[in-house]
């Protein structure tokens, strides 16, 4: 018999959570709120207005006799931030007001508090056939990728003291209906029908579609063996920026231009525009190994590269 579980999501009107919250709330198991910044979000589920996400947020009434908290809101990664000490902002959302929801949390009963952090935990890139795991030493390199560490290691410790589970879900890039980011820019290229530069990489970089991602955390929801483990995410298959960007123009039924630019120049001249970080992004690897959650959950990503590459441009999937 398939037990009934009550969740409490927040973010759920992000491009992560939106999407989960439309998944959990057709499932017959789960009973599902959504907490909020303001009323009238327009969400599956029923809604609790929390206002913003600090270490002063009232949790209590959406936390009442809830089982699972997905904890899916956070201070976004911040292309080009603009606040005075962006660590310090970070800190504020992603680790104070983590902590203080879990320690409400706990003390409200809940069993399992699911967490969505980031492969940035881990660093931004990986040498060739070392992919991080699980295991894999923490070496965050920006302000976002520390928060996201730091709300880790406290959720850790709250964990030993107060016997509530936490589950820990580290994605690379998502990408899927909506997407935001690097991502949307690329697809915008495509549109305008701009020649790339990008026609010879060969890198290797681990993404994970909407859906994949969406599918493990429902998994984690009541997974047995999830309890206070760390969860790397992704699509099972890694593509160099050349064999992604000839898919996304496959998805979108349009040719991809790029031309065959060695990567060590385009780095050279990325260099001379102040612009390195963004051409690591692009032409170095970042690659994730999955077989912890496909080991210890039997979990196997639902759908393949190609397929939610085509579900980026498919309304029908839009939820």
């Amino acid at each position: 018999m398939v037990q009934f579980v009550r969740v409490l999501l927040t973010g759920a009107t992000g491009f992560v959570g939106r999407r989960l919250a439309c998944q959990l709330d057709q499932l017959d198991r789960v009973s599902l709120a959504c907490a909020v910044r303001r009323s009238g979000s327009s969400i599956c589920g029923t809604e609790f207005v929390v206002g913003e996400l600090n270490a002063s947020t009232d949790w209590a009434t959406a936390l009442g006799g809830q089982d699972v908290v997905i904890h899916a809101a956070a201070r976004a990664h911040v292309m080009k931030d603009e606040t005075e000490d962006p660590l310090a902002e970070y800190r504020r959302v992603n680790v104070e007001g983590t902590l203080n929801l879990a320690r409400q949390a706990a003390k409200a009963g809940v069993t399992r508090f699911i967490f969505l952090s980031s492969i940035k935990v881990n660093g931004e890139q990986t040498l060739e056939g070392r992919p991080f795991n699980a295991e894999s030493t923490p070496a965050p390199e920006d302000a976002y990728g520390i928060s996201k560490m730091e709300a880790e290691q406290a959720l850790q410790a709250l964990a030993e003291e107060t016997g509530m589970e936490v589950v820990i879900i580290r994605p690379p890039l998502v990408y899927g209906p909506g997407v935001k980011g690097n991502f949307a820019s690329m697809i915008k290229l495509f549109e305008k029908g701009f020649p790339l530069p990008l026609g010879a990489i060969q890198n290797k970089r681990s993404l994970v579609a909407l859906d994949n991602l969406v599918d493990l955390i429902v998994t984690c929801i009541d997974h047995p063996k999830a309890g206070n483990q760390v969860f790397l995410a992704g699509d099972g298959e890694d593509l160099s920026t050349t064999e992604l960007l000839r898919g996304i123009g496959k998805a979108m039924g349009k040719p991809a231009r790029l031309v065959p630019v060695p990567a060590g120049v385009l780095m050279f001249g990325a260099g001379l525009l102040g612009k390195k970080p963004v051409a690591q992004r692009v032409l170095g690897s970042l690659q994730v190994d999955i077989s912890k959650a496909r080991n210890l959950l039997g979990w196997e990503p639902p759908l393949s590269i190609e397929e939610g590459l085509r579900r980026c441009f498919d309304s029908e999937n839009a939820c």
